[in-house]
């Protein structure tokens, strides 16, 4: 017996007209195949004819996690699928969509060959971050797009020290410092110029935002080797805010350490349609 977990973005199905669309889908095409469908208890209220659990324990119930939003509503819900090998099918309801694949107007047509196994798993590599404050651990969290070390709002430029394997990559005086998956290439490092990369390679992409210096490029880095960032407060600001995947997890000053090391966690994706990842490339960023 399979178990899908519905996952919608209330913000982006406005009334959850499209989730009530896939829910009375999904009931009729699985009601002979034992099925189970679950979702938030957040949103029982709606009526739905799914069994609702709270979000403590939703993901320990589930196989699979239908997602319906964009790419940003799959990063939110990454890690902890990821963590239970989760493979989540993304619906897309935004923009971009580079994880969320399937279109709105095509999602039954997708959903039936889901429900056949007309499908493949993609792993995508995930990091794993810590922030150290006097050799201890403050907080460590994974991240599937990127881990960014910037300056706090209203202050000056901070000056970074890149390490790798405890070998000195570059120092960078900017805005911040964005360390990519490739997964995450095609988000706020393409932005900051950071290179295109097959999201199915293991690598990091370290690309500094805004930087002060005449000559700056975007470092490829090995996933193999440990990552440390650091602040020298005698070049610019003292402190600095950490986040992953465009959340924030904390804040460092000059004495802190970022460590990043390649996460035991792969994400895995539902990938159904046969359009690889660089015609959705051209298609999205054109």
């Amino acid at each position: 017996m399979k178990h899908i977990a519905i996952i919608p973005n209330n913000s982006k199905d406005i009334g959850l007209a499209n989730t009530k669309r896939l829910v009375e889908f999904l009931c009729k095409k699985t009601k002979d195949t034992g099925v189970v469908l679950y979702m938030e208890n957040s949103y029982e209220v709606i009526g739905m004819n799914v069994n609702y659990v709270p979000s403590s324990v939703l993901y320990d119930k589930t196989d699979y996690a239908v997602v319906l939003g964009g790419d940003g509503t799959i990063l939110q819900r990454a890690a902890e699928c990821a963590k239970r090998h989760i493979p989540i099918l993304g619906i897309n309801l935004g923009k971009v969509g580079f994880m969320a694949e399937v279109e709105i107007d095509d999602m039954e047509k997708a959903l039936d060959k889901f429900l056949a196994g007309d499908f493949r798993i993609e792993k995508r590599m995930m990091m794993k971050a810590q922030i150290k404050r006097d050799g201890e651990v403050q907080i460590a969290f994974h991240a599937l797009n990127d881990v960014v070390v910037s300056k706090s709002v209203g202050e000056k430029l901070i000056c970074m020290e890149l390490l790798t394997d405890g070998e000195e990559v570059n120092r960078y005086i900017a805005d911040g410092l964005i360390i990519a998956t490739p997964t995450g290439s095609t988000g706020y490092s393409i932005s900051a110029g950071g290179p295109v990369v097959d999201p199915c390679m293991r690598l990091y992409v370290a690309t500094p935002i805004c930087a002060h210096m005449l000559s700056v490029r975007s470092a490829v880095l090995s996933s193999d080797k440990q990552i440390n960032i650091s602040l020298d407060g005698a070049y610019g600001g003292s402190d600095a805010v950490v986040t992953a995947d465009g959340d924030i997890q904390g804040y460092i000053k000059d004495t802190d350490e970022v460590i990043i090391t390649e996460s035991e966690y792969d994400f895995e994706l539902v990938r159904i349609g046969g359009q690889s990842f660089y015609d959705t490339l051209i298609k999205k960023l054109s």
